[in-house]
């Protein structure tokens, strides 16, 4: 194992300073990228901190999109995509999206929203037709007449009461944890049982939705709900802490809340758009990134926890509707973060410059690299990345 982790990093280290070719030196200076408070860097600075970082996290790859003034200012991908084959990581392999598949799919609920086919505060019961408790896969909530109160608006915010997901419970039985509406817990099985209820509506699977109202929409060609063929000849391998590979992720099915595969190039395509006004009618973005719910506990998890803490009262951290939300002296700020295995995301939006970071990573490290990176490629140091548990590489205890 020893021989396999030095192996890894020396691969991993050769793969930010080898891994895609160099553009040829230009006579013209490489365009300078603005950080939040107006501060220049520049590419040259971008690459140098990525590598270096990179290098100490031990992370193969990483994809990354600087936006200024709602535009993208700063595209690139370093590193290897997959360490065994020297694979170079570029700006359209495709990497599973994790939970930013929820944020995509919270944007499109909204424009129903906007359209009026959607209530947010209807009982979502009335959309399926029967009690939630009657469907197949809710049987477990006849017991609790708390079911009856679930609405989207709950479902998107994280505050419907129900887990993250019912095998985590000590029974694998699904249930309600709180009042629905009262606090504030992740739930992946919330943003499931929504999907439910826009199939209904509009009659559509929600690969099929997603590609009209999303993907195609805002020219984003690499991204899916389902796994695609082309996507074979240039996708990321995951790999643990270690740097194990972990077996590819083919999804076959639409799961709302974890399945989307797409590409930095593409993502960050949408995230302009939503800085730009382009995505939803102007009420329907403004009550997707209102804060819906604030967050009061230390950590995003464990779910369910009824923890008080006032560590993010200064940022005011909230919920949207799909996006996390809080606030800085450059206005309120959206984020989300994607977390599967062997792939750690984070991307966040400042509505005031209208600038924005992504960061992708095939590296169950890549969180580990966050906070350094944030502050130091754009001068983010708001981000709630202790909440979000991204403990920094200079701290974590290597074996």
């Amino acid at each position: 194992m020893q021989s396999s982790r030095l192996r890894f990093a020396a691969l991993a280290a050769c793969g930010v300073a080898c891994g895609a070719p160099r553009p040829a030196p230009s006579a013209e200076p490489a365009p300078a990228i603005r950080r939040l408070d107006g501060t220049a860097i520049t590419p040259a600075q971008i690459e140098a901190t990525v590598d270096r970082v990179m290098a100490a996290a031990r992370v193969p790859g990483l994809a990354i999109a600087i936006l200024n003034d709602g535009r993208v200012a700063y595209l690139a991908a370093r590193g290897w995509r997959d360490v065994e084959s020297h694979a170079p990581l570029t700006v359209d392999t495709v990497l599973p999206a994790a939970s930013f598949t929820k944020a995509a799919f919270a944007t499109m609920v909204m424009e129903l929203v906007g359209d009026g086919r959607l209530d947010l505060d209807r009982p979502i019961e009335q959309y399926l037709g029967k009690s939630i408790a009657e469907h197949e896969d809710y049987t477990d909530l006849a017991g609790d007449d708390r079911h009856h109160k679930i609405t989207a608006r709950m479902l998107l915010s994280h505050t419907s009461g129900l887990p993250n997901w019912r095998r985590f419970n000590d029974d694998k039985k699904l249930d309600i944890k709180f009042d629905p509406g009262t606090r504030y817990s992740y739930s992946g099985e919330g943003i499931l049982l929504l999907q439910q209820v826009v199939h209904r509506i509009t009659g559509q699977s929600t690969t099929d939705r997603m590609a009209d109202r999303v993907f195609r929409r805002f020219g984003m060609p690499r991204t899916s709900m389902v796994w695609r063929p082309e996507f074979e000849a240039d996708h990321a391998t995951g790999y643990d802490p270690d740097g194990q590979p972990y077996p590819p992720a083919r999804r076959e099915s639409p799961d709302a809340a974890g399945s989307m595969t797409t590409t930095v190039r593409d993502w960050s395509a949408l995230l302009a758009g939503l800085l730009r006004g382009e995505v939803l009618s102007p009420a329907a973005r403004d009550e997707m990134l209102r804060p819906q719910i604030r967050i009061y506990s230390e950590h995003q998890f464990p779910v369910g926890s009824a923890e008080i803490s006032q560590t993010n009262a200064g940022i005011r951290l909230s919920y949207g509707l799909g996006w996390g939300v809080f606030f800085t002296p450059y206005g309120r700020a959206y984020f989300k973060e994607g977390h599967d295995d062997g792939m750690q995301h984070y991307c966040v939006s400042f509505e005031g410059p209208r600038a924005a970071i992504v960061l992708m990573t095939n590296s169950d490290n890549g969180e580990s690299m966050f906070e350094e990176l944030l502050a130091e490629l754009i001068g983010d140091r708001f981000s709630p990345t202790a909440w979000d548990n991204y403990v920094p590489y200079q701290t974590l205890k290597r074996n």
